[in-house]
Order: structure tokens, then C-alpha cells, then sequence
């Protein structure tokens, strides 16, 4: 699956991977930033913003994307930093091919299994009829009827675009990841541990890394450490994008040495 990309600045690969129903456009502010140091390549992943829609829907599908993607661009290797789904897929990734991982970011989400809390979102999207609406204060004042949070729906109504004619669609492939949105929510897997430097980071309002899941952590990824980007929720790159790029800067341009397993601030 060819996989929509904008691509920046110069020097080490970094890629950079949304999470479940976002957009490379999400990571515009810390791209520019990462792009002063790494050539940085922002990704749609399949079934979201430009990239393609299509079947099977999963962190194994979404991985081999990856594959497929530095494969087109001639990348043997390459840093991946990836915020919830786009963590997990990055985790997926790098137990698969760990040759072809520098080092890892994840932003915050553990490899555990989550309860399918974007269900509600989901459906809140695709109880709206496009065809009856005009303006996007339209929309945003129908989904206020079910996403309280005019955050959220601002976030969520980055998916409807126009189309040619001039009327709203959605970019991101709803009703597909309706269907598999369980699949989104599951436990990443791997036989062999990724014994590479990786970084965890998680918001202090987020409750997505908790404590109890330091030892799963630990155990996949033996060489992570976790560091906490304070007065960020889940959204981490968007609540505090300076905090966060001056963290995985630092972590990037270390030497890459053993760190014990599940190290925090």
C-alpha cells in the first residue's frame, strides 16, 4: 500500500506516525522542529487522511505498510516515533524488523490492550449524514450532540473535506474502522524483545501509561525509558509540542546507551 507522505529538513530518517483517526498534519509544528536535525518523513497511514483505504485493518497490516514505505524510499534503517495507534504500530514494527529501527519513540499508549474507548467517537461520526450539512459549524453543532469537548470535535472534524463538487466526505475510512476498531485496541506481540534504545513518553493528565504497565514495557522493550511531559494529556504533541521535541531530541542525540528497563523521571 503506497502511503501518503510529506517529507522534510535533512540528515537521519525519522518518521513520524498519527494516531486512529488523526493525519500526518497533526505532527506539522514538531515535524518543523524534528526537521531542523533529521530529514523527517510524515506518514497517513492506510485508511487515513491521503493515503489508501483498504482491508485487513491491523498493527501487523499497518506495520508492513512501514516496510513497504522505507523500502520505496531507499531507507535501510530508520528512528520511528509513532502517538497511539501510530505507537503501536511503531512498537509492531521494530519487534518485527528490528534491523531496520534506529531508535523508537512512542508517545502515549503501552503495549497492552485497551478498552475500545474511540467506539463512541466512531459512531458519533458516522451517525452524521454529510449530505445534510453545508458549513462545518453545522457539523461541529451536530456533534456537540454527542462529543461534549469542542477539542475533540475540532480533532475529529479534520476528517471531513470536500469533494470536487464541493460537498463534505470523509477522508479517513470510518466505516472500515468501525468495523475493526477491537483490532485498534489490541495488545501489540513479539517473540524476540527490541533490545535497541526506545522512549517512552507519556502526558501527566493522561492516564494511557500507568505504572502497572512498566514491567510489560520493560519486558518487550529492555532498553526503555519513560519520561513524563508535564501539564500534557493524551494528545501530547498538541498540548505541549516544545516539552515533547526537547525530550525526543535529547533522547535521539544520546549515545545509546543501556538504560535499566523502565527507567523514569
Amino acid at each position: 500500500m503506497k502511503l501518503h507522505c510529506r517529507i522534510a529538513g535533512q540528515g537521519a530518517p525519522l518518521i513520524l506516525l498519527h494516531g486512529l483517526l488523526g493525519s500526518l498534519d497533526n505532527w506539522q509544528t514538531p515535524a518543523r522542529r524534528f526537521a531542523r536535525h533529521f530529514q523527517v518523513f510524515a506518514v497517513d497511514q492506510r485508511n487515513h487522511g491521503h493515503s489508501p483505504h483498504g482491508d485487513p485493518i491491523s498493527f501487523d497490516a499497518m506495520a508492513a505498510d512501514v516496510l513497504e514505505f522505507m523500502d520505496a524510499h531507499g531507507l535501510a534503517g530508520a528512528h520511528l516515533l509513532g502517538h497511539s495507534m501510530g505507537g503501536k504500530t511503531a512498537m509492531q514494527f521494530a519487534l518485527r524488523h528490528p534491523e531496520r529501527v534506529r531508535k523508537l519513540v512512542v508517545v502515549d499508549v503501552a503495549p497492552r490492550a485497551y478498552p475500545p474507548h474511540h467506539a463512541p467517537a466512531l459512531a458519533a461520526l458516522l451517525a452524521l449524514d454529510l449530505r445534510a450539512f453545508h458549513r462545518r459549524d453545522q457539523l461541529d453543532a451536530a456533534l456537540a450532540k454527542s462529543i461534549e469537548d469542542p477539542v475533540v470535535r475540532r480533532f475529529l472534524l479534520k476528517n471531513a473535506a470536500r469533494d470536487a463538487a464541493g460537498a463534505f466526505r470523509w477522508k479517513a475510512n470510518l466505516r472500515g474502522l468501525w468495523e475493526n476498531h477491537e483490532r485498534l485496541a489490541a495488545a501489540v506481540s513479539g517473540d524476540i524483545p527490541f533490545t535497541k534504545p526506545a522512549l517512552f513518553v507519556r502526558g501527566e493528565k493522561s492516564d494511557c501509561i500507568g505504572e502497572a504497565d512498566l514491567e510489560l514495557i520493560g519486558r518487550l522493550f529492555p532498553r526503555a525509558t519513560v519520561r513524563t511531559i508535564a501539564g500534557a494529556g493524551h494528545w501530547v504533541h498538541a498540548d505541549e509540542p516544545e516539552a515533547l521535541c526537547e525530550t525526543v531530541l535529547k533522547f535521539l542525540a544520546g549515545t545509546g546507551q543501556s538504560a535499566p528497563a523502565g527507567a523514569r523521571e
